[in-house]
């Protein structure tokens, strides 16, 4: 079995200020990345067709370079299609269009330009719009639910609200990094910022635990955490690195998706977990007033 040796950092020699800084400047940049899309856009990360509606066809392409294989594809359709993935392993490409045109006639027009037109999956505007309702409901209520949770635990405030920014930024630094790398919001992602809803409040309790209710000193009880929850965290991250680089691979988007989405909010985890909760735990630890 692979043990990582966390090392103990010292943490003494930052203030808490110093601590928080950089996960609030990384939360700020991240909101105002999600403010700016949802003014250009009207929406605050770009959705799929799970949520907006539309069309999925998988083709058999036969052509020399993956590239004419593409253009073949653009050429093809009377609608330009909103994306186009690849999957080497198949050898065959998945096409969604928009809401918008007719699953029947995009089928017509791959077949008149010889493809092999595996399979079709269309979605409804209704339907998407009900199951994006759903979806988002669901994070809301996770996030509710969690909320509450933490502050019946520890019924005291900074250690509570600590807990709370941390998933809170968790899942707004990924939602912003979605936008900039072109992930669309689908089920998928939404089951990938559900997880990270739970990964966020096991390593932040874990913290809090080791901290206000076990024995030891301060930074010994942090070290006790950070051998625990960095292992836990850096394991996963590893595990969702090998997974999305093997999607990509094989040309499974949604798992690269889903894989992407994971690993950058693990990482945002840690940084909040141990920089930003720690510094606010100090905080009351020894200057806060405590009740």
């Amino acid at each position: 079995m692979v043990e990582f040796d966390v090392p103990e950092v010292d943490y003494t020699r930052y203030t808490n200020r110093q601590l928080a800084a950089i996960p609030l400047a990384v939360l700020a940049v991240a909101l105002l990345v999600i403010a700016g899309w949802t003014a250009a856009t009207g929406v605050p990360v770009d959705r799929g067709i799970d949520f907006t509606g539309g069309t999925e066809l998988r083709v058999g392409v036969d052509a020399p370079s993956d590239q004419a294989a593409r253009e073949g594809i653009r050429d093809a359709f009377s609608a330009e299609p909103e994306s186009i993935q690849s999957i080497p392993a198949e050898g065959t490409y998945v096409v969604t269009f928009q809401q918008g045109v007719s699953g029947v006639q995009l089928e017509e027009e791959a077949n008149a330009a010889g493809f092999d037109v595996l399979s079709r999956d269309s979605v409804s505007a209704s339907f998407g719009g009900g199951s994006q309702l759903t979806a988002l409901g669901g994070v809301a209520v996770a996030f509710l639910g969690m909320s509450v949770l933490v502050f019946l635990m520890f019924r005291t405030f900074v250690p509570s609200v600590a807990v709370v920014i941390s998933a809170f930024s968790d899942i707004v630094v990924p939602v912003a990094l979605m936008n900039l790398l072109g992930i669309e919001l689908s089920l998928g992602t939404v089951a990938a910022l559900l997880m990270l809803i739970g990964y966020s409040v096991d390593s932040d309790i874990l913290l809090n635990n080791h901290i206000l209710r076990r024995s030891g000193g301060f930074y010994e009880s942090t070290h006790r955490a950070m051998r625990t929850g960095v292992t836990m965290t850096l394991t996963s991250i590893s595990a969702m690195i090998v997974m999305t680089i093997t999607a990509s691979i094989v040309g499974i988007g949604l798992l690269s998706a889903i894989g992407t989405v994971l690993v950058f909010g693990l990482a945002t985890d840690l940084m909040n977990t141990y920089m930003l909760n720690l510094s606010l735990l100090r905080w009351y630890k020894f200057e806060g007033v405590k009740r």
